[in-house]
């Protein structure tokens, strides 16, 4: 098992629209993405996080090369985005 986060600095005006973008994909990302067993949203004050969950880590980077993540995901949140977003993979023990 292994997890992606994804961090987004998003102005608190922009958050609604951000949310938007995970709502959007949510569904394929599940039914399409090798390994993709998981997707939450998580709102803070200070950012927003998309905590992945996958059955490797593999599979988490895999995803980060896809067509689904490069094109479409980030294409719509780059306008959204105040800095780059850190992205960290955890695998499971």
């Amino acid at each position: 098992m292994a997890y992606l986060e994804i961090t987004l600095h998003v102005d608190p005006a922009n958050r609604f629209s951000a949310a938007g973008v995970y709502e959007k994909y949510k569904q394929t990302f599940l039914d399409s993405i090798a390994g993709a067993t998981s997707k939450e949203l998580l709102i803070r004050d200070e950012d927003v996080q998309v905590l992945h969950g996958f059955q490797s880590v593999a599979d988490a980077m895999a995803y980060l090369d896809s067509a689904l993540f490069t094109e479409d995901v980030v294409g719509e949140l780059a306008p959204l985005l105040q800095t780059e977003p850190d992205v960290r993979v955890y695998d499971i023990v």
